[in-house]
């Protein structure tokens, strides 16, 4: 398959092309990596091989990166099933255009490469991918203090708009990104508030708010919300 992009990481030249069926084993052996990896890795739910045929040969893409031949970090977007977790649901998306929905799915980067921003990068590409005559919207669940994660969201512009139990029993950040919009949103009032305190966001979304930041002082992290 060809390569979409040649990158470098440092000096280190990678290459970065679209993920297939052929990879399966190179992405689950990353994916195994990365989770042994974590120092807590309840921040992470590992997609089963299941998932990953879903994204790779239904309504998904997935991204690689590779330096020489080893995959080094993958990403992936999918058109989700229609049901009543739909995200759709919690970010205010008429049901007639949940067919132009993509969600953000996992994204991983070997701990070798980690510092050199691939995260984000690969957020950049697989984002130029994406066939706006087909979406309109992007959608996604962060876990809270998922601090890598959250930074990810937001350094995308996506913006909070839920904050809630999903999947049964997880609590969840529900972001969002419309990708029809023409200009930044302007905000006129704006409120920081403790990343830890759930209540206290659950109430400023219900009256409004999104959350469009997140912010570090004296260790202790905190979102901010605007309207």
């Amino acid at each position: 398959m060809p390569f979409l992009r040649k990158e470098f990481l440092g000096e280190t030249p990678v290459y970065v092309r679209h993920l297939t069926m052929e990879d399966m084993e190179l992405i689950e052996t990353l994916q195994q990596e990365v989770y042994e990896a974590l120092p807590i890795r309840s921040v992470l739910q590992p997609l089963t091989t299941e998932e990953y045929e879903y994204i790779l040969t239904k309504k998904g893409m997935m991204i690689g990166v590779f330096a020489d031949d080893e995959l080094i970090g993958f990403r992936a977007l999918v058109s989700p099933e229609v049901d009543e977790e739909h995200l759709g649901y919690d970010c205010g998306i008429p049901e007639e255009k949940f067919s132009r929905v993509l969600y953000q799915e996992i994204s991983n980067v070997s701990p070798k490469y980690r510092g050199h921003n691939l995260q984000k990068k690969m957020a950049q590409w697989i984002m130029e991918e994406i066939d706006l005559n087909l979406y309109d919207y992007v959608c996604s669940t962060v876990q809270p203090l998922n601090i890598p994660s959250l930074k990810d969201k937001f350094s995308q512009n996506l913006i909070v708009k839920a904050l809630k139990i999903k999947y049964v029993d997880k609590l969840r950040y529900v972001f969002f990104k419309d990708l029809t919009a023409q200009e930044p949103a302007h905000y006129k009032e704006q409120v920081y508030i403790l990343m830890s305190d759930t209540e206290g966001q659950q109430a400023l979304l219900k009256d409004g708010y999104v959350g469009t930041s997140m912010h570090l002082d004296k260790d202790e992290w905190y979102v901010v919300y605007e309207r």
